[in-house]
């Protein structure tokens, strides 16, 4: 059986068994082998750590701090990196264009900063599709994280993302954990913590602990909303902890979906609009400015409605990102 198939399997146990406290034991014992095979997945066969090196990925580190771009192929990294350094990242209608890491300099307020476009990554990355093992060992080592996210299903590709990089160790906008592990030869496992547990308990803590072979240690926890994974992470010791952006954001964009009268909302061809423009007359003529006229009324479904049934709106209603829309005409 591959590492993948003992994650698989150990995963789908985990979601069959129900959390309480007869079974937190054993969960907390999945978990921590769920942790240590993903870092013999990352590690690979030679225990590299990463996949790191080969063409164009050792790269020399210029510049008082460095930024990665990350995203799935074709998202544009290319081309904003050459439009904000001025280096040539090869930009083409097609995936997958860039296939080394391309490194360029912008300078912030006279500070040089080193931009790193890499590779766009895919699904299943850290288990070893494409190039994701190099491509995310380079981010790893990256003072901020900038995804750069498809403007058609920024928040589905944002999870998939944060997902692989999750996998590799790195952890996108967190603080590391307050957890302290202090190992030593007897005496048994000592749990402290100054604040209420509310995310973990004892039982699972000796769980991971045992999966580890740690039988003797003093655990100190100061933050009330730890969680196991938080502990695997303090244990496990190669977590990065990695301030990220994202392109998405930056831009004020807003998804507004168009639901036909009796049919099902479109989630496929979303009407994009930018935040400070995003009333239903800017939806309407974004579609024809003949539709603005016509109307006699919206109703709108999503963050902007009052109502979860949907609210019968104006043309000066403004929407919210990912709000579903009907026009009713005169």
């Amino acid at each position: 059986m591959t590492t993948l198939q003992k994650i698989k399997e150990i995963e789908d146990e985990m979601a069959r068994t129900q959390k309480n406290k007869a079974t937190s034991y054993h969960l907390g014992l999945l978990k921590a082998k769920v942790a240590k095979l993903r870092r013999e997945l990352i590690q690979g066969p030679s225990g590299g750590g990463g996949g790191g090196g080969g063409l164009g990925f050792d790269v020399a580190r210029t510049g008082i701090a460095s930024v990665g771009f990350v995203g799935f192929p074709s998202v544009g990294k290319s081309t904003l990196m050459s439009k904000l350094t001025g280096t040539h990242s090869e930009v083409a209608a097609y995936e997958f264009t860039t296939l080394t890491t391309v490194p360029g300099t912008v300078k912030v307020h006279g500070a040089p900063i080193q931009i790193l476009d890499l590779p766009g990554i895919v699904e299943g990355a850290v288990d070893g599709r494409g190039r994701g093992r190099q491509v995310i060992a380079v981010a790893r080592t990256c003072n901020l994280i900038f995804i750069v996210l498809d403007v058609l299903k920024p928040l589905g590709d944002k999870k998939v993302i944060e997902a692989e990089l999750e996998g590799f160790g790195i952890r996108l906008n967190k603080k590391p954990p307050a957890i302290v592990v202090r190992k030593k030869d007897k005496g048994g496992v000592n749990i402290t913590h100054t604040v209420p547990l509310t995310k973990i308990d004892p039982e699972e803590i000796k769980a991971v602990l045992s999966e580890y072979k740690i039988s003797s240690c003093d655990i100190a926890i100061r933050q009330a909303d730890v969680t196991l994974d938080d502990l695997v992470d303090v244990i496990e010791g190669n977590r990065v902890y990695v301030p990220a952006i994202y392109m998405w954001e930056k831009l004020d964009l807003v998804r507004v979906y168009t639901k036909p009268r009796g049919l099902a909302p479109d989630y496929n061809a979303p009407v994009v609009l930018r935040k400070g423009r995003s009333s239903v007359e800017d939806f309407c003529m974004s579609i024809h400015k003949e539709i603005a006229k016509q109307m006699k009324y919206a109703i709108v479904w999503g963050s902007s409605a009052k109502h979860s049934r949907g609210q019968k709106v104006g043309l000066d209603h403004i929407l919210e990102d990912e709000d579903v829309v009907t026009i009713v005409k005169k």
